[in-house]
């Protein structure tokens, strides 16, 4: 079985579960403990804490870990809105955010906030004068993903950084940058972003860890309380073992960056050339996307169909994002790029690793010419 999946969790690299194993094993006092033993452990988190800046180009006060980038998400976007909720209560994000964005607003907008969502483009890309557009007087947060889960599209940040900034200099600006990293250059200063969200196990990390960036003066509302963990943003207890994991798998990540593009681009830009070539498909990602994403359409069926042929054909491919598969309904964010009812149903989304190589990507290649053949098939005979 090739597992064409890595957008949705990617396999650890061996030196993370080593360091994982060894940190449960000899490390498993509770930071927060005064004795010797919590300390260290307590140690361990701080430096864990500078790598991870050091990857970042920022402060290690600036860090904060959270259980995953859906809580870090939400910290950002509900923590922001209630602490600074006094300067008005309106937010601005984008119609193709990751759920754990869009559904945060969507609460806020329950409880009084005015949300204004800003539409892409047909290729998945927003305009930066429209996000610039919508920000007010009392807007408090603007919200946009660095790279769409669903089709890779890759969102100027520099340029709706600085719109934002000169439209209103008191609103914040958060960037999920959980499909990005290790994959783009990542440039938060240049950006001018307040926050920042990173998952982990998006690049060979552990799960149930999360990082958020928090640009210093930049107070949060805390959505957990109950300790002066974190800074008093994030109170309980920290997974020590996990943190120190995640703070390696992202210093790795962001040294084989390059080497990753080097090897990966060549392959995606192959795939989606041949995915483009087959008629029955609508291709949903571009070729200045981002380098592991290729996302297309099959509208005669339900993509969760096309999904399950090529996984009896030994693919592992997904419908969409994770925390959104096994809804069986259109596509958000492929209407809001202007595509039909069947095709933001019929969406398959492959997205690539380093563990990838060109005889994989042909017996992926021969795998969709089988599908489809069979699916055809089955289509004309329901008719």
């Amino acid at each position: 079985m090739l597992y064409w999946d890595y957008a949705a969790a990617s396999p650890p690299y061996e030196e993370v579960v080593q360091t994982m194993e060894q940190i449960m094993k000899l490390h498993y006092a509770n930071p927060s403990s005064l004795h010797r033993p919590g300390a260290e452990a307590d140690r361990l988190i701080t430096r864990s804490r500078e790598v991870c800046a050091a990857a970042l180009g920022v402060q290690p006060q600036e860090i904060l870990f959270t259980s995953g980038a859906t809580e870090s998400n939400n910290l950002a976007v509900k923590g922001a809105a209630l602490q600074y909720r006094s300067r008005g209560r309106h937010i601005v994000t984008t119609e193709i955010e990751h759920p754990s964005v869009y559904e945060s607003c969507l609460q806020l907008k329950s409880l009084g906030w005015e949300v204004t969502f800003v539409a892409p483009g047909s290729t998945g890309v927003v305009d930066p004068e429209q996000v610039a557009a919508a920000v007010r007087r009392d807007t408090v947060l603007v919200s946009v993903m660095h790279v769409n889960n669903e089709t890779g599209a890759v969102q100027p940040l520099r340029e709706i950084g600085s719109r934002i900034k000169a439209a209103n200099r008191r609103t914040l600006f958060h960037v999920d940058g959980v499909q990005g990293y290790g994959k783009l250059n990542t440039q938060i200063k240049e950006w001018q972003a307040d926050l920042y969200s990173l998952s982990p196990h998006k690049v060979r990390g552990p799960r149930g860890v999360g990082i958020l960036y928090v640009k210093e003066g930049v107070t949060l509302f805390p959505l957990l309380t109950g300790g002066s963990q974190e800074q008093g943003v994030r109170a309980g207890t920290e997974n020590v073992a996990a943190v120190v994991a995640s703070a390696k798998a992202i210093r790795m990540s962001g040294e084989r960056r390059e080497a990753f593009n080097l090897q990966i681009l060549p392959l995606r830009n192959r795939l989606l050339e041949f995915v483009s070539g087959i008629p029955e498909f609508t291709v949903n990602s571009s070729r200045d996307g981002a380098p592991h994403i290729v996302h297309f359409s099959y509208p005669a069926v339900n993509g969760e169909v096309m999904a399950r042929k090529l996984e009896e054909l030994g693919m592992t491919v997904s419908t969409r994002s994770a925390c959104s598969s096994r809804l069986a309904e259109p596509s958000r964010v492929l209407l809001s790029m202007g595509r039909n009812s069947a095709e933001a149903l019929g969406g398959v989304r492959i997205s690539l690793g380093d563990s990838h190589t060109e005889a994989d990507v042909a017996a992926l290649e021969q795998a969709l010419l089988t599908a489809v053949q069979a699916l055809n098939i089955v289509e004309r005979g329901t008719r």
